[in-house]
């Protein structure tokens, strides 16, 4: 499923280069000269995370695992080779610990390479501290805005320290809380990968399904917005406007989404937090899972400027 996936992708999309067989998705311009590369990764099927976000403006390569898998090392030292133009590499690691133990080990072998690498861990799931797939905060909807903002810095020609800094920085001024209204299925278990019985939801969820905070009878959008804002409002207290994320976990139609996001404005505004941007879509996904989340990220005017500079990819694209 993920090489026919990889296929289509190369086919729709000329201005990359799609490695089937070695799973690495890299921008056909890198290296550019004097820019940092960036690199992420991760298990298939929270599309379009990686691989959509690869072009100009934000990733330069992008190593697709199996599904809920993470990619091995091997991909991710061809990707950083891919992308290296000499001013160092920075991998962007959600918070899982395969993925986590993948680019720890890739970053070793690729400076063994004379590549130099730095590590950014995006750590901004507010639902709980420990799950099935990581210790720690899940990493979730702030993976985007770490990758778009990081992206520009890099794209401006921002050293490698500059660039980590900036993603660093996007990643603490994030939280994130996610919703399920159904379960996700795996091409590889053929059926939903855990129990959500009709008419109930689980507060909290992970994007592979990993449990919440609690089970409840099915809410309204006004009280899920309610409830998620208040979590991710007082874990991150934001004193500064916000971006706003309002994503699909897969299976939610748009005019969904929209409804959702009135419903998270009008909480955020009783709650006097001043949103900058919104961005509503599936955008870090969970296969066919029905439900939504919401991230949150504090802003000043230079992270803002540079959310807002052009970005062409498959998956996002604005501006010139």
């Amino acid at each position: 499923m993920v090489a026919d996936a990889l296929r289509g992708l190369a086919a729709c999309h000329p201005e990359l280069i799609v490695d089937v067989d070695n799973r690495v998705i890299v921008r056909r311009d890198a290296p550019i000269e004097d820019k940092v590369g960036l690199v992420s990764g991760g298990g298939s099927g929270h599309e379009p995370l990686h691989g959509g976000f690869v072009g100009p403006g934000m990733l330069d390569a992008a190593c697709p695992g199996e599904v809920f898998t993470s990619p091995v090392p091997d991909q991710m030292v061809r990707a950083a080779a891919a992308v290296d133009s000499g001013k160092g590499v920075l991998f962007i690691v959600k918070n899982y610990t395969g993925d986590v133990l993948n680019f720890d080990m890739a970053a070793e072998l690729a400076e063994d390479e004379g590549i130099q690498v730095a590590k950014v861990l995006v750590n901004d799931d507010a639902a709980v501290t420990d799950s099935l797939y990581t210790a720690g905060r899940r990493g979730t909807g702030a993976t985007l805005f770490v990758e778009k903002i990081a992206g520009a810095a890099a794209d401006e020609g921002a050293p490698l320290e500059r660039v980590e800094s900036i993603a660093r920085r996007v990643n603490e001024l994030s939280r994130s809380f996610g919703v399920a209204l159904s379960a996700c299925s795996t091409p590889a278990k053929g059926g939903p990968t855990f129990d959500l019985p009709a008419g109930e939801l689980e507060l909290g969820v992970g994007i592979h399904g990993e449990p919440g905070r609690e089970r409840r009878a099915m809410m309204t959008s006004h009280e899920i917005a309610d409830y998620a804002v208040e979590v991710v409002v007082e874990d991150l207290r934001p004193d500064s406007p916000v971006l706003l994320l309002v994503n699909g976990m897969g299976a939610t139609p748009q005019l969904e989404l929209y409804g959702f996001a009135a419903e998270v404005h009008r909480a955020l505004g009783e709650r006097r937090v001043a949103v900058a941007r919104t961005l509503v879509g599936n955008y870090v996904t969970s296969l066919d899972m029905a439900g939504a989340s919401i991230t949150l990220c504090q802003v000043d005017e230079d992270l803002l400027r540079l959310w807002d500079a052009p970005v062409r990819t498959a998956g996002l694209r604005w501006g010139a």
